[in-house]
């Protein structure tokens, strides 16, 4: 028994996680539930599995943080792997990444949706549980940018999920790590950088939080996680996170950047044996700011149900749109070819939304980006490119 087999395992039983603890049997999360499988796991295979994972240059790293996160192609499956000391020995959360190319109209999500692409400036939250899809649903509205504009956008992951190749888009992606020793590092590097539009992985902490909301006001257009299971929830979390003596200055400072707040759970449809994310999605209308502003979370709710002609979804009217929904993006049965990519971006624009209102350094290792090897990696999912028009606005050296 090795990792390739046991994520095989995972793959045709539909899991969307595998748990491997040594002294347990792996444990499979299937349609949100947990299960085992086979025989009790022993100690010394995963460690010789995770030294194998992890590879020898950054083996004493996890020797002495006794974690390691990072994301790699198992048996064909692009996978976000976690693994942890605990008191039986190692252990391993992984997760089972889609195989097909992240999209709205592919993650079954709101047209509306689209829409979050077209500001110039702002914070964007997506909120959910541990598990939910947020990084997929992130994917898909910066696939949205790369496929309908010219700007250029950075990315800040732990690890790198969804590797994009640029289409009109120009894209850096930073793995914190590998490519930048942290979040904090890295936000403060962007605004040197240029960015058009900023990708946040996660929203961990206050000092991240401070400058996520930074570049928010900078004449940037942000997308950040945050881990919580309703809109208001997200906003409140966001605040409480920072000392009670600026929290009214941090609110009003989220309520002049907010541009959406999208909330997201899965749900599991017996009728098309797959999971589909149901949200709650937040607009920021002058209203809202204010409740944001004076700290009125709970009135945010009432904002949502009566916000429709806003493009607000609660998640009740929202699970009467999946009810009554025809059209699916089932995986391995739709198309998921460059030609049908190329369809969706020549689909008309969205509708845009009005812009929101502006208002000491760690030891770096480098390290050679895979996109710069000698030999094609195989270790991400790839949005494959077709012909680029970010180079008709560049001039090529002797042309006038």
């Amino acid at each position: 028994m090795d990792l390739e087999s046991l994520v095989s395992l995972a793959q045709s039983t539909g899991a969307s996680d595998l748990h491997l603890e040594a002294g347990l049997p792996p444990a499979l999360r299937v349609r949100g539930g947990l299960r085992t499988s086979g025989e009790p796991l022993p100690a010394k295979l995963l460690l010789e599995m995770a030294q194998a994972t992890i590879g020898d240059a950054a083996w004493p790293d996890f020797l002495e943080q006794r974690s390691a996160d990072l994301s790699k192609t198992i048996s064909g499956v692009r996978c976000r792997i976690n693994i942890l000391q605990t008191s039986r020995g190692v252990g391993f959360a992984i997760r089972l990444l889609a195989s097909f190319q992240a999209s709205v109209e592919r993650l079954n999500l709101h047209p509306d949706l689209k829409r979050l692409a077209a500001p110039a400036n702002g914070l964007i939250l997506v909120s959910g549980a541990t598990g939910s899809g947020k990084s997929s649903t992130l994917a898909a509205l910066i696939q949205e940018i790369n496929l309908t504009d010219t700007r250029h956008i950075l990315t800040v992951e732990s690890p790198i999920e969804y590797t994009f190749r640029p289409r009109k888009a120009y894209i850096r992606q930073r793995e914190v790590g590998r490519d930048t020793p942290s979040f904090e590092q890295a936000l403060l590097d962007a605004l040197r950088e240029d960015p058009d539009v900023l990708m946040v992985g996660e929203m961990r902490d206050p000092e991240t939080m401070r400058l996520t909301l930074n570049a928010s006001e900078t004449g940037h257009l942000v997308l950040a996680t945050v881990h919580s299971s309703t809109c208001a929830e997200a906003l409140q979390r966001v605040v409480s996170a920072f000392p009670s003596e600026i929290q009214s200055s941090v609110s009003a400072q989220l309520a002049d950047s907010l541009v959406a707040v999208v909330s997201q759970r899965l749900r599991f449809r017996p009728d098309l044996n797959i999971r589909v994310p149901e949200c709650e999605i937040l607009m920021a209308t002058h209203a809202v700011k204010n409740f944001i502003r004076n700290r009125d979370f709970f009135k945010i709710v009432s904002a949502i149900e009566a916000g429709g002609e806003h493009g607000m979804w609660s998640f009740q009217r929202y699970r009467t749109w999946l009810d009554n929904r025809t059209n699916w993006h089932i995986p391995g049965q739709s198309a998921d070819s460059a030609e049908s990519e190329l369809a969706e971006s020549t689909s008309p624009p969205p509708a845009p939304i009005a812009p929101a209102v502006k208002s000491g350094k760690p030891e770096l290792r480098l390290s050679l980006p895979p996109s710069l090897s000698t030999e094609k990696s195989s270790s991400r999912i790839e949005i494959e490119p077709v012909e680029s028009d970010f180079g008709k606005i560049l001039k090529r050296p002797g042309e006038q």
